[in-house]
């Protein structure tokens, strides 16, 4: 039988994102904590660039160790590819990041502190009926019941995760709408301008945006970064990203639906139609669809989201007989790829060794700058739980 550890790697190298990266194996020994102890030989200040997980993590943690720091985020809330809505629905809805894709200790693990108590209610997300749409016919796939199940929030959301435990600490070192675009490592200090010509100054700058901000050379490096990092960053493949939420009058649907056979959606691209209420104590028909990758550019690249709602209603209209658009009430949709600051969903394809890109990644250069983030993550790539666990390798590497 395979361990989780070897589970999560086979998963990532097959492509296999959320939601479907399942908690096939529970671990039931003793977690951790993550909080690295050891002593700070550092007392200068930090620019940590993006409030996204990784980033909210670095900041909670610099504050615990006494450090001075800035929070520099682009856009005008915290949460990166966390974001939650809250007024859709009778419960909170996930737009980003959604699932745990590990044990819930994996929580306790991030806060790392005796002193709070973390009670948080955790959904066991193991779907009754799973149906596949595929060559034109609906198939009632139950069985894969017995082989799927995760977790998730049952009244809260990963950015009300974040929200509750890291942020109030950090809040006032948080500084929004300042979307960087030069960093200057090449004297004694590093120097950090945004697009509204404001300039800042750190010995340390840690870089936590995501990897197709990078690519898409939105941030300039000055001098170039090293041929060992630029090659990590242009290896990796951010795909579109999108999620639709429905509400119906009457629920016709079932827990989960894939679209094509249920072995290639393990082995290729993610899309998946899902009762986004399950176990959530709602008596409303909230449905969700999730996608990325080559199945979600039809969705993502759509010019308005009236053009993507009525392709998702008429494919659902296609498989269920009309009904979609009978008992249709509203929407919301959340395009990743048009998020100016995102433009993407999360890291899935490597080109090349795995290990080796993301460890090239993650480097520091120069003991300047430092790097953090999903696509940093080693065994848990593509998570939201990585993305904030990177951030704890990233300061204890900064700090020592």
């Amino acid at each position: 039988m395979m361990t989780r550890k070897e589970f999560l790697k086979r998963s990532a190298a097959f492509g296999i994102g959320a939601p479907f990266l399942g908690v096939l194996l529970e671990s039931c020994e003793e977690q951790a904590s993550l909080f690295p102890e050891f002593d700070v030989n550092f007392s200068g200040n930090v620019l940590v660039i993006g409030a996204g997980a990784a980033g909210l993590t670095a900041g909670y943690l610099l504050d615990r160790y006494g450090i001075d720091f800035q929070v520099l985020e682009a856009s005008a809330d915290f949460g990166g590819r966390v974001k939650r809505s809250s007024d859709f629905a009778d419960f909170p809805i996930d737009l980003g990041g959604e699932w745990i894709h590990y044990h819930p200790s994996i929580l306790a693990r991030l806060i790392s502190d005796p002193n709070i108590d973390a009670n948080i209610d955790i959904i066991t997300y193991g779907p009754e009926t799973i149906y596949n749409w595929k060559n034109d016919k609906l198939k009632k796939q139950n069985w894969a019941s017995n082989f799927y199940s995760e977790y998730k929030f049952k009244n809260t959301t990963w950015y009300g995760f974040f929200e509750r435990y890291m942020v109030p600490n950090i809040s006032d070192r948080i500084v929004y709408n300042s979307p960087i675009t030069e960093i200057d490592y090449s004297g004694t200090r590093v120097i950090v301008r945004n697009a509204h010509g404001e300039r800042y100054e750190a010995d340390k700058v840690l870089i936590t945006v995501p990897v197709k901000i990078l690519q898409e050379g939105n941030i300039i490096f000055t001098p170039d970064l090293p041929e060992t990092k630029s090659s990590a960053i242009d290896s990796i493949t951010m795909p579109d990203g999108i999620k639709v939420f429905m509400e119906f009058s009457e629920r016709f649907y079932p827990d989960i639906l894939f679209t094509g056979g249920l072995i290639s959606e393990f082995s290729g691209s993610d899309k998946s139609y899902y009762d986004a209420a399950f176990r959530k104590d709602s008596n409303r028909n909230i449905l969700g669809l999730f996608t990325v990758d080559e199945k979600a550019v039809p969705y993502a690249t759509a010019a308005t989201d009236q053009q993507t709602i009525e392709t998702v209603i008429t494919e659902l209209d296609t498989i269920f007989d009309g009904k979609a658009s009978r008992f249709y009430m509203n929407h919301i949709i959340q395009n990743w790829s048009k998020e100016p600051y995102i433009q993407g969903s999360y890291s899935i394809h490597f080109d090349g060794n795995f290990s080796r890109i993301v460890s090239d990644l993650a480097a520091p250069v120069s003991s300047k700058l430092y790097f953090a983030g999903e696509a940093t993550s080693i065994d848990n790539s593509s998570t939201v739980h990585g993305a904030s666990e990177s951030a704890y390798s990233a300061i204890e590497e900064m700090l020592k």
